[in-house]
């Protein structure tokens, strides 16, 4: 997946357009006649819903096989004139769920308005579910959900009619829009309150509300712009369940926003992630998370974690504390590495709680672009006093 990028802002209210809009993507199927083989059904039969077969290893969001890209951008740009929110955005992103991580204001959301057709672009292209953005808006809106960031439910109306009159809206006739509320509602967990009024709702409840009339029109993509904003730990674990259950088990396309970056780690498949208007790097979740060379040890005993450091670099081992624990270089001697600790850990008279390996994490990208753009820096004061003193920079 070749990115590169920038991004900020929110600008037009969500709330301006329907989540759906345009016309079902049920009615594409067959003109005029409700399809009952939808891709969220209240008791899924195998055949209509099986998920689909996993990426081979060594694909990515770029490549997905078999599989045609759901969103293509090139040399996609936002530029507000004081604020350049997207930079010149390349990137292919296939099926499963990608998450789009960066802090408030990194431009996430501008995308996705961009995407469904609400706001232009200033250059550039791009094309979602093969539809041109600065065309085909409605096209566009028919085959993709979403779910936006702020809260736009109108408090006086209940859920089942909310998300009746935006199946509606996208081309549902009245009964079928019925059937799919109540579909959709079950789905996400609203049953038995589907008929109260939203402005009663917590905020766990408006959230599902609004998933599901993301998902009311059977879509092949849904956006959803940070799912569990706002939301306490048990409902946001229920949100990600959702998500999650929508890109594996359904087999729809989910590009997901959020700011919390162990979120994303759990859910998506691939990741991109954006900072302060740049991409940072793109790649398979899994691409992420591997391993460092490094093990993680954690023992007990009097003064414990000095002892066990002090004696392993006295062994010609790189050792030292992070926290509680203990990093070890194992790089260079990843085998018996092991065994050394466990021997070292008895001799001392010491428990040995946890030998783990150790992974990176999404964070350590924002990480390393600062260790970066220090060293950047670093070099061009450098070079800066070398021109002032009428040295040659090197």
């Amino acid at each position: 997946m070749a990115l590169r990028g920038t991004a900020s802002s929110g600008e037009d209210s969500p709330c301006r357009v329907t989540a759906s809009g345009g016309f079902s993507t049920l009615e594409r199927v067959s003109p005029g006649k409700h399809r009952r083989d939808t891709r969220l059904r209240a008791h899924p039969e195998p055949a209509l819903n099986r998920a689909p077969d996993p990426a081979p290893t060594g694909s990515t969001a770029a490549t997905v096989a078999d599989v045609d890209p759901v969103l293509r951008a090139e040399g996609l740009t936002k530029d507000y004139g004081s604020v350049l929110a997207l930079d010149s955005l390349t990137l292919e992103i296939g099926g499963g769920t990608t998450g789009l991580v960066g802090a408030n204001g990194a431009g996430k959301s501008t995308l996705l308005k961009i995407l469904l057709g609400l706001i232009p672009p200033t250059g550039g292209r791009a094309e979602v579910l093969g539809h041109d953005i600065a065309t085909e808006g409605e096209a566009i809106r028919a085959a993709v959900g979403y779910l936006p960031e702020h809260d736009c439910l109108p408090p006086d109306v209940s859920a089942s009619d909310f998300v009746v009159h935006l199946a509606m809206m996208s081309g549902l006739p009245r009964v079928a829009a019925r059937e799919r509320a109540a579909e959709v509602l079950r789905h996400v967990g609203l049953a038995e309150e589907r008929y109260r009024p939203m402005g009663g709702y917590s905020t766990g409840m408006k959230q599902k509300a609004k998933l599901a009339q993301a998902l009311a029109h059977d879509p092949r993509l849904v956006l959803l712009d940070e799912p569990t904003n706002g939301l306490d730990p048990a409902a946001r674990d229920e949100m990600l369940g959702l998500v999650r259950r929508i890109g594996h088990d359904f087999g729809i396309a989910v590009i997901v926003t959020s700011h919390l970056l162990g979120e994303l780690e759990r859910v998506s498949d691939n990741v991109v992630v954006l900072d302060g208007g740049r991409l940072l790097r793109a790649s398979r979740t899994d691409e992420f998370l591997d391993a460092t060379g490094v093990l993680l040890v954690e023992v007990l005993g009097d003064d414990a974690q000095a002892r066990m450091t002090d004696a392993l670099t006295t062994a010609g081992v790189a050792a030292a504390a992070r926290g509680s624990l203990i990093t070890v270089d194992a790089a260079e001697r990843p085998v018996d590495v092991r065994d050394l600790i466990r021997d070292t850990a008895s001799d001392l008279g010491l428990g040995l709680v946890r030998l783990q390996v150790d992974h990176r994490r999404i964070e350590d990208v924002f990480a390393d672009a600062d260790t970066a753009d220090t060293d950047a820096a670093a070099a061009r004061a450098t070079d800066a006093r070398a021109d002032a003193e009428g040295v040659p920079g090197v």
